[in-house]
């Protein structure tokens, strides 16, 4: 990203904010006007880790965007964990502090499964809920890679980046890293520190596992709720296999799919653009 595009930027430009809840202090950043979509970061992310350009096309296409640090990580502080149950109070409790309503919330990989919660136990904040490249509830057609366990338990290069988020043996993906790559390093002051790898390790356990994300309330809440739901995936994701979405297609009666070609499990960082677009498309269409 060249200086006059990062100097155009509401994203890199957003200053980092903070809001008290009960015993931390959570980091923000917010940027746009209009309809409020809370986003919900990926296992080892920061605020940083969102791609610039899929932030400013929500921007673009009329929504308020707001972005955080889960507690004890980050700039926020409290004590760090990934169980799902409290990565999703950090959410609702930064709804309710910036009194924010009819909330789209959203989230990537373990923060889908943080939004995932925080729609079944707190469904009247919630308009709508958007999803990227993470599971569903309950017992799953198609496992995660090991792969993954090995990468996410070290110091990443472009690679191991490449071989997360995107398809390898594709060079129009392994093109579309490098620019997500050159436009998440553009923004220079005010960064989060980063996750530690080595304590990030050691939450995440030896294998994939089946199911991920066991809790039967969930997967009863999809299979009952009102509220559209949207996930978009790629189809080689190595983490959560976008198949597993396909096989729940004929029970969850407000599951729209949107799965992306030679895309792993960052969509929104090989497609900011048009990802952007299918969620404004989407909840233009349920309003």
């Amino acid at each position: 990203m060249n200086t006059s595009m990062a100097e155009a930027s509401a994203s890199l430009n957003a200053r980092t904010q903070f809001v008290d809840v009960p015993g931390r202090r959570l980091a923000y950043r917010t940027i746009g006007s209009g309809k409020p979509i809370v986003l919900c970061v990926r296992f080892r992310g920061t605020m940083d880790a969102w791609d610039p350009l899929f932030l400013d096309n929500l921007a673009d296409q009329g929504f308020q965007v707001t972005v955080f640090d889960y507690s004890g990580l980050g700039q926020s502080t409290g004590n760090p964990t990934y169980q799902p149950a409290a990565l999703a109070r950090d959410a609702i409790d930064l709804i309710t502090a910036l009194d924010l309503s009819s909330v789209i919330i959203g989230g990537w990989s373990v923060g889908g499964i943080a939004a995932q919660l925080v729609m079944t136990v707190a469904p009247q904040l919630v308009s709508h809920t958007v999803l990227i490249g993470t599971t569903p509830p309950g017992n799953l057609v198609k496992d995660g890679e090991a792969l993954f366990y090995t990468l996410a338990k070290r110091e990443n290069d472009f690679d191991d980046f490449v071989s997360l988020f995107f398809e390898p043996s594709s060079a129009e993906s392994t093109d579309a890293a490098r620019r997500s790559a050159d436009r998440l390093a553009a923004r220079k002051p005010d960064l989060s520190p980063e996750v530690p790898w080595q304590w990030a390790g050691t939450q995440l356990g030896d294998g994939p596992k089946n199911p991920v994300f066991p809790v039967d309330a969930v997967l009863e809440a999809l299979k009952s709720t009102r509220i559209p739901v949207l996930h978009i995936g790629g189809d080689h994701d190595i983490v959560f296999p976008v198949e597993n979405w396909y096989a729940l297609n004929n029970q969850l009666p407000t599951l729209h799919l949107v799965t992306f070609p030679r895309a792993g499990h960052g969509p929104q960082l090989q497609y900011p653009q048009a990802s952007a677009r299918h969620i404004a498309a989407f909840v233009a269409a349920h309003v």
